[in-house]
C-alpha cells in the first residue's frame, strides 16, 4: 500500500509563515504528480498547488505570490512554503499524489494537517 504522511501544520498569526511537508512511502514505482489541497469548514476541498513531472508548479490564484510548492523526488516528498498567511488560509491541508503502485496508477491522499491563521 501507499501512505502519505503530512507534517508542519499549526497555529500562526496573520502575516506569518508555515512550511508543510508530505512524504509518500510504500510500494511505489513512480510518482507523476504531487500537490496540496485544502478544505475550510463548510466549503469544498480546493486546489492549492500541484507539481506534475518536471513542470513548474500550478497555483490557485488566491495563493500566488505567497505560497511556494516544491518536491524532492529522491525522498518522494512535496513541500508547501506558506508566507504572508491570512485568516482566509485557515483550513485542513491535504497532500495528494498520483502514484504507480501494484501495477496501476492511483490517486492517494494524506490524512490532512490543520493550519489556523489568527487575525
Amino acid at each position: 500500500q501507499v501512505q502519505l504522511v503530512e507534517s508542519g501544520g499549526g497555529l500562526v498569526q496573520a502575516g506569518g509563515s508555515l512550511r508543510l511537508s508530505c512524504q509518500a512511502s510504500g510500494r511505489i514505482v513512480s510518482i507523476r504528480a504531487m500537490g496540496w489541497y485544502r478544505q475550510a469548514p463548510g466549503k469544498q476541498r480546493e486546489l492549492v498547488a500541484t507539481i506534475r513531472g518536471g513542470s513548474s508548479p500550478n497555483y490557485a490564484d488566491s495563493v500566488k505570490g505567497r505560497f511556494t510548492a516544491s518536491t524532492d523526488n529522491a525522498k518522494n516528498t512535496v513541500y508547501l512554503q506558506m508566507n504572508s498567511l491570512k485568516p482566509g488560509d485557515t483550513a485542513v491541508y491535504y497532500c495528494n499524489a498520483d502514484v504507480l503502485a501494484l501495477g496501476s496508477w492511483r490517486g492517494c491522499w494524506g490524512q490532512g494537517t490543520q493550519v489556523t491563521v489568527s487575525s
